[in-house]
């Protein structure tokens, strides 16, 4: 009796020591990174193959970065038509291409004055001179520089700048970007990650100036696009719900065109914040947003803050 009491304790303990391992191993795949993952956390910063079922926005969404700042890193590609193997340049969270540059560019192995300048086709001379300082042949890789583009007028208006400091005594004011405003928004972000410009900001044929509309994924919520404090939050005329909200500098953004509020009026809000639920376009199937930004009241055109 005692030794089949044994024998059973002993078929006991082995079956435990089984299901420990096979619980052990489940937890051991459970920890392990999927390949998703990986590519995932390795494709910013990267150059990338297109593969098959590829989208801009779906490669934008992987890497972290807006799909507006990733087909300004690959001028000249059409992001209607992906082709299988066509390589992309994915930027970093660090980089940024404001609308006209100048572009911050992140120095990557290989790279040459030269070779940044045929990439945004723009001049190895312009590049020197938005980058006092840096010496053309001791590029280190991860180093971040300014690439202007040819013809804009950022770039002249740094030229100017640099001109006129050698002649003049140091201004005591804060430095300011080259679109005349303060340098804190760079790290602004736009209020939809996967979004679409669908209008510019500027005039129409009337000559009426007219806000940026943006559009994306139906049920899409606008984020605050930097920390401030909510001063209007409700309905407008004509513009269904909308959001102000205050910023730093004396700049604000507004949200437009609203289905549902998720902020109320004197509320601090931080940058990615959600703001609002955003419209839908139902001839589209798109969701819309009316994106304003001011400073001191007056339109600014959002591709001069936001990078």
């Amino acid at each position: 009796m005692a030794q089949c009491l044994m024998g059973r304790e002993g078929s006991a303990t082995r079956y435990l020591v089984v299901m420990l391992i096979v619980i052990l191993g489940v937890l051991a795949g459970c920890a392990s990174t999927p390949k998703s993952t990986q590519r995932m956390n390795t494709i910013a910063g990267n150059w990338i193959e297109v593969q098959r079922g590829d989208t801009l926005g779906g490669i934008a969404r992987r890497a972290g970065v807006p799909v507006e700042r990733l087909s300004r890193f690959n001028p000249g590609v059409d992001p209607e038509h992906l082709a299988i193997g066509q390589r992309l340049l994915v930027p970093t969270l660090r980089e940024r291409a404001p609308f006209k540059g100048p572009y911050r560019y992140q120095v990557r192995p290989g790279d040459t004055f030269s070779s940044i300048a045929r990439r945004f086709d723009t001049q190895a001379s312009s590049l020197q001179q938005a980058n006092p300082g840096t010496a053309p042949t001791r590029l280190a890789v991860g180093q971040l520089i300014n690439v202007p583009l040819v013809h804009s007028p950022t770039a002249t208006a740094s030229a100017e700048r640099q001109r006129s400091a050698t002649a003049a005594p140091t201004s005591s004011k804060a430095p300011a970007t080259d679109n005349g405003l303060p340098d804190e928004t760079d790290d602004w972000s736009w209020p939809l990650a996967d979004y679409r410009i669908e209008r510019r900001y500027g005039k129409d044929g009337h000559g009426t100036l007219q806000p940026m509309l943006l559009s994306a994924q139906a049920d899409e919520h606008a984020k605050a696009v930097a920390d401030g404090e909510v001063k209007f939050a409700g309905s407008m005329r004509k513009l269904g719900r909308v959001v102000i909200i205050h910023h730093p500098n004396n700049l604000q953004s507004v949200y437009a065109q609203c289905d549902a509020l998720d902020v109320d009026a004197g509320n601090r809000v931080e940058q990615g914040s959600s703001l609002c639920r955003i419209s839908q376009d139902d001839a589209t199937q798109r969701s819309v947003l009316l994106f304003d930004m001011r400073r001191g009241g007056k339109p600014v055109d959002p591709e001069r803050i936001l990078p």
